[in-house]
């Protein structure tokens, strides 16, 4: 079922489409009503306008804080066709039907994040009017259309141009318009708790809200019989994935959605310096070097057949040398700062292969809360944040790191950060040796990393993301040779674990804090 549009009230802040929507609406006989600065606009544009103020009768006041809040709007709003009451209601004061509502609200997110306004000025920007007319077209959705996006101007104006709004698309819009509101209402909330010191400040939110846009549609989630999309948080700024500029290749999947996060994450905490290569969410190869190309050799080294297929991130631009290195092989993708015109050339081979350029990795934080979904509701935590130097760990054993095996542990420890429990991190101080992943033995791990390294662990270090709960792990990366490890401690045998290491002639730090990663 369709309803005609004989009247629409308009009242945007962004006047994107505004004219032509008008002029559309106009050319087709639908009388034109509304408020200050867009009447001023369509007048200006030599559209025909009854502005509020001469349907309501009073002037708009309190420096525009009242303009729409009238029952000579909100009736004509409100006013159900089908309700005899209603209609009389209408013809005894005087109040035509408004059938199309378009608003788009003040612009209050960009006024609160904006750290130079003060909260007299943000308060201005909080809508009354806007929302109130946004609500009331969406509750009588049956008979007056409500529009808050100006993607939507297309479709509203070819239903009218067919006729008349169908029932389906006034639904859709009124649904849409809710979900508007509401997350405008949440992010007053939001600002309004944070200024006046309120627990979700620092603490955890009481009460979780969340508005993400959608971003994209995936083709499918981690395997095809799976629906996927990717929604943005508009409260994340700098350096992301969310935020990269894609550069070639086929359009990003779910998984590899995940694989550049990972990869992104650990290489911003490694700096300009590092290379990491990530498959299936973990790293199987990581290092520094003074440049791209030499960096992502070393990380290669450590385990080139996980490395095929993998997504690949760099802390620096990519060059042609390293993309030569690159081009070699099979690769999902590769991120980074930035590309160089020589690099992109020689990339540009490779149409499949996806590039991501997120710009400088000294914006990149991480902000707001991690989330997890398990069924029945959402857990939140915080980042688990970088750890300052290991230096301030203490050391345990009678022998202490030398300098070379200080840098190599510290190398490690900022990896194991990065891979899933449990994790065994094997390095020297320039990358990644063996790496134990996802075992749920420790000792396993232990043993998994030493059967992935393809060098000799000879005077390496081991990282392990928890303590040891036995001394059997150790043991493990002694027999293979290695000559320092760092671990959190905390186990009820920390004594035995200490006591094995002075058995064997290592040094042993414990920096009192574990990085589970699930």
């Amino acid at each position: 079922m369709t309803s005609a549009v004989r009247r629409a009230l308009i009242s945007v802040h962004d006047k994107t489409g505004l004219v032509e929507l008008a002029r559309k609406l106009s050319s087709r006989g639908i009388e034109l009503l509304s408020t200050g600065g867009t009447a001023k606009a369509l007048e200006d544009a030599g559209l025909p306008v009854v502005r509020v103020t001469e349907q309501t009768g009073f002037p708009e006041m309190l420096d525009g804080r009242v303009k729409t809040l009238h029952p000579r709007i909100h009736g004509g709003i409100l006013a159900v066709r089908s309700n005899p009451k209603h209609l009389r209601d209408l013809e005894a004061h005087g109040i035509p039907a408004i059938d199309l509502v378009v608003v788009s609200l003040y612009p209050f997110a960009a006024a609160a994040a904006d750290p130079a306004a003060s909260l007299d000025r943000v308060i201005e920007m909080i809508d009354v009017g806007g929302p109130s007319m946004v609500r009331g077209a969406a509750k009588n959705w049956s008979h007056v259309g409500v529009v808050v996006d100006a993607a939507d101007y297309p479709a509203v104006l070819a239903e009218i141009e067919g006729g008349g709004l169908s029932d389906a698309l006034r639904l859709r819009l009124a649904a849409k318009a809710f979900a508007h509101i509401a997350a405008y209402d949440a992010g007053v909330a939001a600002y309004l708790a944070k200024a006046s010191g309120a627990p979700g400040d620092d603490a955890l939110p009481d009460r979780l809200r969340l508005d993400w846009p959608r971003a994209a549609d995936l083709v499918y989630g981690e395997n095809p019989h799976q629906r996927a999309a990717f929604y943005t948080d508009p409260g994340v700024t700098g350096a992301s994935i969310a935020s990269a500029r894609p550069l070639q290749g086929k359009p990003l999947s779910f998984n590899n959605l995940l694989d550049f996060d990972a990869a992104l994450s650990l290489v911003a905490d490694l700096g300009a310096s590092g290379c990491a290569i990530v498959k299936h969410g973990n790293p199987c190869g990581v290092a520094i070097a003074g440049t791209a190309a030499a960096a992502f050799g070393r990380a290669l080294a450590c385990d080139p057949t996980s490395a095929f297929g993998a997504v690949i991130a760099f802390g620096r631009d990519v060059d042609a040398d390293a993309a030569k290195a690159l081009a070699e092989a099979f690769y999902e993708g590769v991120v980074a700062p930035g590309f160089t015109d020589d690099a992109a050339a020689v990339l540009a081979r490779k149409k499949n292969l996806r590039l991501l350029a997120v710009g400088p990795l000294a914006s990149y934080r991480r902000s707001g809360l991690d989330l997890r979904r398990i069924q029945g509701g959402l857990l939140a935590q915080d980042w688990d944040a970088p750890d300052a130097s290991i230096r301030e760990g203490r050391v345990a054993t009678r022998r202490a790191p030398t300098e070379e095996e200080w840098k190599a542990l510290q190398f490690a420890w900022i990896v194991a950060r990065h891979v899933k429990s449990n994790a065994i991190v094997y390095a020297n101080a320039e990358r990644t040796l063996g790496i134990g992943a996802g075992q749920m033995s420790r000792v396993d791990a232990a043993r998994f990393g030493i059967q992935k390294a393809l060098s000799p662990l000879e005077g390496a270090v081991m990282a392990s993301d928890a303590f040891f709960p036995f001394r059997d792990g150790l043991d493990v990366a002694a027999e293979a040779g290695i000559a320092a490890v760092v671990q959190p401690g905390g186990s009820i045998r920390d004594e035995e674990v200490v006591a094995a290491a002075n058995e064997r002639g290592l040094a042993m730090v414990l920096v009192g804090r574990r990085h589970f990663r699930h």
